[in-house]
């Protein structure tokens, strides 16, 4: 049986699976999932149609679910769908979805989101996904598994942040950030590529060298982007980071690419 504090408030109609902790103080609002083993400390509301998965953690004041802060909002019945063994900490705030952007905000799992953290309506967070302190998306972000946007950090709307990415603390991202690329600035560069994150995640030297020499063509002076992505395409065929960084180019998208300071067409 779930464990409810007696202070706590849950809904009727709230579902609440064997082994759910709802801490002191707490609101779970009438359409809200809690799956098998989902903690809530104390003082955590929860509220529209909002689902959660399996052993996610979530702590003091977080505010999860409630409508989106988009203007256009109408009051939609959409929807957010958190995973499992997430780690949600204090004062984060993730809103549901609208009609223009799917109806629903997903946030993978295994994801760390951390103090003042939030995910804004129609944002797509893949699995491993770290927020730092006061990391911010705006609405239909999409960011790939074991990407990390550091402290400080705003991405504006409609922008992908790539597999593996990492943004830098107290930046201002504008465009897409490649995978496996490293990001800063008031309004975000491209650095390099994130050589220690793919060491510790165990990619191989050989990966790791072909990737480089793909980014340092992608970004050199001759030709156009779209040349170069080609010849790129065609010289590292096969190796896995480099087709995820061809096949994030060449994805529809309604932001330019980060590109380095200076960089042809940058």
């Amino acid at each position: 049986m779930a464990q409810v504090h007696p202070t706590a408030i849950i809904a009727p109609g709230a579902q609440l699976a064997d082994d759910v902790i709802v801490g002191p103080y707490c609101i779970v609002g009438e359409h809200v999932a809690l799956a098998a083993g989902v903690d809530l400390k104390s003082h955590v509301v929860i509220d529209g149609r909002t689902t959660i998965g399996e052993r996610t953690r979530i702590f003091p004041f977080a505010s999860i679910g409630f409508e989106t802060q988009d203007l256009k909002y109408k009051g939609e019945l959409s929807s957010l769908e958190i995973g499992h063994d997430n780690t949600i900490r204090e004062h984060v705030t993730i809103n549901p979805g609208t009609e223009g952007g799917g109806m629903v905000t997903r946030v993978g799992n295994h994801c760390l989101l951390m103090v003042g953290a939030h995910v804004a309506h129609d944002c797509q967070i893949g699995d491993h996904v770290i927020l730092v302190n006061n990391g911010t998306l705006g609405g239909h972000v999409v960011m790939e598994d074991y990407a990390i946007l550091g402290g400080l950090s705003a991405v504006h709307q409609f922008c992908r942040i790539g597999r593996h990415a990492m943004i830098g603390g107290m930046s201002g991202v504008e465009r897409d950030v490649i995978p496996y690329g490293l990001a800063m600035g008031d309004r975000a560069r491209l650095t390099g590529i994130n050589i220690i994150g793919m060491q510790r995640r165990g990619f191989s030297r050989d990966d790791i060298q072909s990737l480089r020499n793909a980014y340092n063509g992608l970004f050199a002076d001759e030709g156009t982007l779209s040349e170069r992505v080609d010849e790129v395409a065609r010289r590292f065929a096969g190796i896995g980071p480099v087709d995820d960084l061809i096949a994030f180019i060449r994805a529809d998208s309604s932001r330019a690419i980060c590109q380095p300071k200076g960089a042809n067409g940058g």
